[in-house]
C-alpha cells in the first residue's frame, strides 16, 4: 500500500470514528444535538438508541479500514470503502440532506480513486 493511499484510508477511518462517539455518546448533548440539526433534547433522548446503533456500524467500517491498513489489504479496503460510500448515499438520499453525502461519501469515493489507481 502507498503512503497517501493508507492516509487517506485512515482519514476515512476516524471521521467513522468521529461519527461513531458523536451519535453513541454524544447524541444528546448539544455537540450532537447541533450537529445532527435535531429538532430538540426531547426527540434526541427518543432516539438515542437508534443512533447509538447507527453509531456502532460507523464504528464497524471504521474498524474494518483499520483493519485494511494492518493487514496492507486492498480488496478488504476497497470493499469497506464502498461500503461507506453507500452508507454516504443512501444517508443523503433517505434525510433529504446532500452534506451528508460531502461528508460521508465523497471522502470514500476519492480514497477510493486514489486506490484503484
Amino acid at each position: 500500500m502507498r503512503t497517501i493511499t493508507i492516509f487517506l484510508i485512515a482519514l476515512v477511518a476516524f471521521e467513522h470514528i468521529y461519527f461513531m462517539v458523536l451519535e453513541m455518546f454524544l447524541w444528546t448533548k448539544p455537540k450532537g444535538i447541533k450537529t445532527f440539526g435535531l429538532k430538540s433534547e426531547a426527540f434526541a433522548k427518543n432516539t438515542k438508541i437508534l443512533a447509538a446503533n447507527q453509531g456502532l456500524y460507523n464504528g464497524f467500517l471504521a474498524a474494518g479500514l483499520l483493519f485494511s491498513i494492518i493487514e496492507k489489504d486492498l480488496k478488504t479496503a476497497i470493499f469497506f470503502l464502498v461500503c461507506v460510500t453507500i452508507a454516504g448515499i443512501y444517508g443523503a438520499y433517505s434525510t433529504k440532506k446532500l452534506k451528508l453525502f460531502y461528508v460521508q461519501g465523497v471522502p470514500a469515493i476519492i480514497t477510493l480513486i486514489i486506490t484503484l489507481i
